[in-house]
């Protein structure tokens, strides 16, 4: 599922963040595409394509584990039995709930993925002198400047994202679901109407926490120029110097990537989790 989605969605996640940490240089998402294939070519939309696919494979690893388990707590809660079908406000809570732990498998590796990725205007700001091009030079950088907990810059500004955020996630794509499927089961459903669920539930992330994320991003790379304001001290400093709307700047290509990419990893999810289920059940 990880996987899924970081090669659907790598370019457009190159582009929101690009926009979101450096607004005044791109006046809107084919200007950004432009210039990023004009100053480093087709592979300048995958920088940093390792490290989210690490991101994505770590944190989707956990949050469906956890989102097992958090389903079960959620039905001793509520008094029902364990596999009693939950309804789509409760599943929503337990994906909430799984989130939490997502973060600490998410936040290092999405730091050194949002380094990578606007490293080049980094450099054309003048914040840096040389960027460092690999993850490896990115992994050192960081240890060597704030020791193994500067992978966790930016971490409440992502529990703050993800928390409420995959509240909506899990709600929306339940509920999308539920609306396909029209009293069949879900189970039933066809790979089209996983699709569109899952790019719902995406979207209904997206929409809502995108100010949180802009903050977010802005913290994990700015900080490679220095010390960095928390959350309160960011988003007040963009909010004064350059207005609410920057906190937007980079939406369109996160809405495109959220349909996309969330659709492709739900449906890579569902099919995958129903093979090893009869696989588990052929024994």
């Amino acid at each position: 599922g990880g996987i899924a989605c970081v090669v659907t969605g790598q370019p457009f996640d190159t582009a929101k963040v690009k926009m979101q940490t450096f607004p005044e240089m791109y006046k809107g998402l084919v200007d950004c595409f432009v210039k990023t294939y004009k100053q480093v070519g087709f592979r300048g939309f995958y920088k940093g394509t390792t490290p989210a696919l690490v991101a994505n494979i770590a944190e989707n690893s956990v949050l469906f584990m956890c989102y097992g388990f958090c389903q079960q707590i959620v039905r001793k809660i509520v008094g029902v039995d364990r596999k009693t079908k939950l309804s789509d406000l409760q599943n929503a809570a337990a994906g909430s709930f799984a989130s939490a732990f997502a973060t600490l498998a998410l936040c290092p590796t999405e730091l050194v993925k949002c380094r990578l990725q606007a490293m080049h205007e980094m450099q054309l700001s003048g914040k840096i002198i040389q960027g460092q091009n690999t993850v490896w030079s990115v992994v050192k950088s960081v240890i060597q400047k704030d020791g193994p907990l500067g992978f966790y810059r930016g971490w409440s500004s992502t529990l703050l994202r993800e928390v409420p955020g995959y509240f909506l996630f899990f709600g929306g794509y339940e509920l999308s679901r539920t609306f396909f499927a029209s009293g069949r089961s879900k189970d039933e459903l066809g790979p089209i109407a996983l699709l569109i669920s899952g790019g719902f539930g995406g979207s209904c992330l997206w929409i809502t926490v995108y100010p949180v994320d802009s903050v977010k991003s802005r913290i994990q790379v700015l900080s490679m120029a220095g010390k960095q304001t928390g959350f309160i001290g960011t988003f007040a400093t963009v909010v004064r110097t350059e207005g609410v709307l920057a906190l937007y700047s980079g939406l369109l290509p996160t809405m495109i990537r959220a349909f996309v990419a969330n659709g492709a990893l739900f449906l890579a999810y569902e099919y995958s989790r129903k093979l090893m289920m009869s696989q588990i059940d052929s024994y």
